[in-house]
């Protein structure tokens, strides 16, 4: 069993997996050998703050041990993905791959002879998906009748959050002018339509009217954000996403909490103010990563604590 994405998972799966991540949080010492005598690949194309110290700790807190490797200091770039995976699976139990282009993804899982996670990708990012779920059933005590509205660039992690977020009964809204060209899932879209949960509208104040959590993420990727030759297309997404901005404004005609994956771009996505505003709980997120991840390896490697 792999995570690749959430398209592949159950609702039970999904639900199942966020309930023992709640208890893991609250009864770390359970846990403390559920990875003993176990090894983690970490791969890395893309550089990462939270999804590698999140692993690499989590991994280290039950008994296991992380190898972290930077793409471009091992030979995945010079030879073939499949050949290297193969190897790279021959002394690890499970790997974790933050990749840059999906289809990569995909070649190292098919070369793998061990569980593989998408520590995110160009089209889904499904653990950041599973801290989401994990946080707002912590917020809220259940995720019966929660409604939450994603606002900004239709991309990865927006993918993940509304695959997951329909499958575990949560209602979704997306205000969404645009998507990234590289995370188009028409089908995903779809299924989502099909399950009654799923809304889209460009009316951002009213979506969030009765929203319990609205949601953002950067509009531009992190890898281009500083890049000198897209700094004209960094410019035409300012001017077009800037009316779905999460604001002070926004935020006085609704009480949702304000969710971000991290890290945020103040002054584009989100005011500075509202990320430092109790409404704000983008660090409990980040947090609650680490916890969702512990129970991701546990279920992929059929462990318990």
């Amino acid at each position: 069993m792999d995570l690749i994405t959430l398209k592949d998972w159950s609702p039970y799966e999904i639900l199942a997996t966020v309930e023992e991540a709640l208890v893991i949080k609250d009864h770390p010492e359970r846990f403390r050998q559920a990875m003993v005598d176990q090894s983690l690949g970490m791969l890395f194309q893309k550089t990462s703050t939270r999804t590698r110290t999140s692993f690499e700790v989590g991994m280290t807190q039950m008994g296991g041990h992380a190898v972290y490797m930077d793409w471009q200091a091992t030979n995945f770039a010079l030879a073939d993905v499949k050949d290297e995976a193969q190897v790279l699976s021959r002394y690890v139990d499970v790997i974790v791959a933050r990749m840059k282009h999906h289809g990569d993804l995909l070649d190292l899982t098919s070369g793998s002879e061990v569980p593989v996670i998408n520590g995110c990708c160009d089209r889904y990012h499904p653990c950041q998906a599973l801290g989401d779920l994990m946080t707002m059933a912590e917020v809220r005590g259940s995720l019966e009748d929660v409604h939450i509205v994603y606002t900004g660039v239709l991309n990865n992690v927006a993918n993940s959050l509304i695959v997951g977020c329909t499958k575990a009964g949560v209602r979704v809204t997306a205000v969404t002018p645009e998507t990234n060209p590289s995370s188009q899932d028409d089908a995903l879209l779809e299924a989502a339509r099909e399950t009654g949960l799923f809304a889209e509208t460009l009316d951002l104040k009213s979506a969030v009217s009765d929203a319990d959590f609205v949601y953002t993420d950067t509009w531009i990727d992190m890898e281009f954000f500083l890049e000198p030759s897209y700094q004209e297309e960094k410019e035409r997404r300012i001017k077009a996403f800037e009316p779905y901005q999460i604001n002070e404004a926004l935020l006085e005609s609704t009480d949702a909490y304000v969710m971000h994956c991290l890290p945020a771009h103040k002054g584009y996505e989100v005011s500075a103010g509202v990320m430092d505003t109790p409404q704000c709980i983008a660090v409990d997120q980040a947090e609650n990563r680490m916890h969702a991840q512990k129970a991701v390896l546990l279920r992929l490697m059929d462990r318990e604590g």
